[in-house]
């Protein structure tokens, strides 16, 4: 495995980071899971991603995450989790304000059975609350040692710049974590968000980098989702829909040439494009098997040239 520092933050991330999105705790057999978790471990991944929403229920991944790092060291991986998102149907179990922030760490820490994670997320940006009182909750949580960096995930340019703003003005921690959704599909980020991060010294952890597993080639046109992949399991194939176009399955053929010519996998060719850019520090996988991550690593070794990157592009374009 490789390694590359969280932006200015002292700790090193795996450039192949293991999620929890659409896996743990809810479509993943339990014990597959587990074996996921702890393949990934065993080949160097020291990276892991949650948030309090992923599972069947609030912090069921969490739960999991729980059980499945129980043989490991704490001070061996850095964990990660997240809040914004509903957790509950009364006015305060969700967005970012002070009281829920708090509320939901410490639910957090509960079901991940840990004293405090390495990275907390604001999973999306909160137009309810002030920014600085946000900023200001974050601040009191990694004084507490309960979060030892704070990142925010899906914030638009602006409210990146605002963020920064009022943390300079009001000598708040810095963020040091940003969670966009980065991939050959969705690349909004590198017009602002990649230069405002690697300015502000945020590593940038980017989600879906093979497009919810479009990028594996799995999904071919004209011919149904094959059984037990995203698209073909309820409850989360929506996520998987809007990538399912002709269009795009048809640039996704001519990805697949472009990987068999290298003599790699779709997903490998992926992940590289991904961890081209120096400031991205990890790219999130999803894994229902072991074999997958034993896969999706190789990607740390591969280096595409300029003609390759080239070729990639008009396709894409």
């Amino acid at each position: 495995m490789k390694y590359r520092r969280l932006g200015k933050a002292g700790i090193q991330v795996s450039e192949i980071a293991l999620g929890s999105w659409l896996t743990y705790g809810t479509v993943t057999e339990r014990e597959n899971g587990i074996r996921c978790v702890r393949q990934a471990f065993e080949v160097g991944i020291n990276h892991f991603d949650c948030a309090n929403v992923y599972g069947h229920q609030p912090h069921a991944a969490e739960s999991f995450l729980k059980e499945a790092l129980a043989p490991f060291k704490r001070d061996e991986y850095v964990l990660t989790t997240k809040a914004f998102w509903p957790v509950g149907d009364k006015p305060n179990q969700r967005g970012l304000s002070r009281k829920h922030l708090f509320e939901q760490i410490d639910q957090s820490l509960k079901a991940l059975g840990t004293d405090y994670v390495d990275i907390f997320y604001c999973h999306r940006a909160d137009p309810e609350t002030d920014v600085e009182e946000t900023l200001w909750a974050l601040d009191d949580l990694v004084r507490q040692g309960k979060v030892l960096y704070a990142g925010i995930s899906e914030w638009a340019p602006q409210q990146i710049s605002e963020a920064l703003a009022v943390q300079a003005a009001r000598g708040f921690r810095p963020l040091r974590a940003s969670q966009p959704v980065y991939n050959m599909f969705n690349r909004y980020i590198e017009a602002a968000v990649l230069p405002q991060c690697e300015q502000a010294g945020m590593g940038v952890v980017v989600f879906s980098p093979l497009a919810q597993g479009v990028l594996t080639g799995k999904y071919r046109r004209g011919e149904a989702p094959p059984p037990g992949s995203r698209a073909a399991t309820e409850g989360v194939k929506h996520f998987v829909a809007r990538f399912l176009t002709d269009e795009i399955l048809s640039r996704v053929e001519q990805l697949s040439a472009v990987a068999r010519d290298l003599g790699i996998t779709l997903s490998q060719l992926a992940l590289a494009w991904v961890l081209r850019q120096p400031a991205i520090s990890s790219a999130l996988i999803g894994a229902s098997r072991p074999e997958q991550i034993l896969e999706n690593v190789k990607a740390i070794d591969i280096t595409l040239d300029t003609d390759t990157l080239a070729r990639i592009e008009s396709i894409l374009a």
